[in-house]
This record gives C-alpha cells, structure tokens and sequence, in this order.
C-alpha cells in the first residue's frame, strides 16, 4: 500500500516509494484543480502508482467541493478508465 500525501504548499499529490518522488502537479484556479503533470520514475512505473496519485487528488476534490481540469494526459486517461469520477470534472 502506498501513502499518497497532499503537498498544499507545493500545490501536488505526493508519494515517496524505494527512496524515488511520485508526483501529481496541480493548480488551483476558482474553485477548479488544474491537474497539469503526474510523475512516477520509470523504475516505478506499472505499479499503479500514477492511478493512486490522481485517486488521492480526485478524492481531496470531492471533499473540498472542488472540481478537476485534466490537461494532464495521465488524467485524462485516469478519467476515460474511471467514469464514477467525471461528474468531478469541470466544465471548459
């Protein structure tokens, strides 16, 4: 299991695995979070851990009655695979 925290003073989503940075980018915007770039090292890759970012930001969102702008092609696709989440999405 891995702990995703929420870096507010650096506007992102982060997980610290086998001593490598993960990391989900954001910027708030009125209301909206722009999810702009999400980061797992190649040495980590197709462990989920992009998917346990974006699930951790999408769940911040909902509590905080915000919603998520995916220009971020990982969020994107996050979306596109789990469509409970769309009603998140912000309207352009």
């Amino acid at each position: 299991m891995t702990t995703v925290v929420h870096n507010a003073a650096a506007s992102r989503f982060e997980a610290l695995v086998d001593g490598l940075q993960c990391v989900a980018d954001y910027e708030l915007r009125r209301g909206v979070m722009v999810m702009h770039h999400t980061y797992v090292p190649a040495a980590l890759r197709d462990r989920g851990l992009a998917a346990a970012l974006v699930r951790e930001a999408f769940a911040y969102a909902a509590s905080q009655g915000l919603r998520i702008r995916p220009q971020c092609s990982y969020v994107s696709s996050y979306v596109r695979r789990h469509p409970e989440t769309r009603d998140l999405i912000a309207s352009v």
